[in-house]
């Protein structure tokens, strides 16, 4: 029976396996990080299909009129000069299928010289565990989910890039430039490389960074919510215009801002508690330690009460976009009442 592989731990049984050679018949690809997808992909392909990805013995689907007849036939074809075939399958949701016991039984006896990828990139991989069918075909599976890497791989995995690049960075801004990035490594490996050819001396500074690459959503939230308890209104005003030049839907904005708010208010229930940054983390889902920091350096400028207060009125303020008719200028007047509201961030 195939190994059941899960987050960090699946990738890296997987990329062991590898390495010794050891490569299975049936393989389920997904997750957030597609650098680490793809890049698998590659070796799979790099030691399958050695004359290349026109040859033979490599066979690529796409979900538009893929059907459990192409898939007997593609298994039934052997390889020419080659031990395997290898078959891909991309963004094909077996589990809706109607065909969905067919496929079963042909990925139960699929033959030793087929290794068979069902690549989910696009479409949102959901199967219903609890639905007979579904967990037999998750059975005959080794299932590899690419999760987003934690802040110490990450962070080796960019200083590593960079002197690849001839540039050096500290530990620290490597952290930063995963944190206003989003942590993606494909994002990263373009914004690595814009980093890379401004800065004009050997070691990349912050400044370098802030320079060249444009920061997620979420960072500038958090920015904004910072220069807020900072009592920079003028800062915060700045970032609002930030992220409405991003074009995105004024209830995302508000769900960014309505987040961050929410999430100083947990801090400062770990600071009135005596409970550190790591109970945030766990608290909230936290990935990186930088992005913790900043919170809990943020919420001891504020009050419990002011935390909640801003909450409240960013609640408020969701409610009222439903009908505003111009909910950009919604969101400036919740900035401004957030700047200068008695019990809240302006206090």
């Amino acid at each position: 029976m195939p190994q059941k592989s899960k987050g960090a731990d699946g990738y890296k049984t997987f990329t062991d396996s590898l390495a010794a050679g050891r490569i299975g018949r049936f393989y389920i690809f997904h997750g957030e990080e597609r650098y680490l997808l793809q890049r698998s992909l590659g070796e799979l392909r790099k030691r399958l299909c050695p004359d290349g990805l026109d040859s033979f013995n490599y066979k690529r689907y796409e979900d538009k009129g893929f059907s459990a007849a192409g898939l007997e036939d593609a298994i039934e074809t052997m390889p020419a000069f080659a031990d395997r075939t290898l078959i891909e399958i991309h963004d094909f949701d077996v589990f809706k299928n109607s065909e969905k016991q067919r496929f079963l039984d042909a990925f139960k006896s699929l033959p030793d010289y087929v290794c068979l990828v069902l690549v989910f990139s696009v479409i949102p991989y959901v199967p219903d565990g609890r639905v007979k069918i579904n967990a037999e075909i998750l059975k005959c599976a080794e299932v590899i989910e690419f999760a987003l890497q934690d802040q110490d791989k990450l962070a080796k995995w960019i200083m590593r890039h960079f002197a690849d690049a001839g540039k050096r960075i500290s530990a620290a801004d490597a952290e930063y430039l995963a944190f206003i990035t989003g942590g993606s490594m494909t994002s990263l490996f373009g914004e690595i490389g814009k980093v890379s050819a401004y800065a004009k001396t050997e070691t990349v500074s912050r400044e370098d960074i802030d320079a060249v690459v444009t920061p997620v959503l979420d960072t500038v939230a958090y920015k904004l919510t910072d220069a807020l308890a900072r009592r920079d209104h003028r800062g915060a005003m700045k970032l609002l215009d930030e992220l409405l030049r991003m074009r995105e839907a004024p209830h995302k904005l508000i769900f960014s801002i309505s987040l961050k708010m929410r999430q100083l208010l947990s801090a400062r229930a770990c600071i009135e508690s005596d409970m550190g940054k790591q109970a945030l983390m766990d608290m909230c889902g936290i990935r990186h330690e930088f992005q913790a920091r900043t919170l809990m350096d943020t919420a001891r400028r504020m009050t419990l009460a002011g935390c909640r207060s801003a909450v409240l009125l960013c609640a408020e303020t969701a409610f009222e976009l439903n009908s505003a008719p111009e909910p950009e200028s919604r969101l400036t007047e919740l900035i401004v009442r957030l700047a200068f509201d008695r019990n809240g961030t302006g206090r």
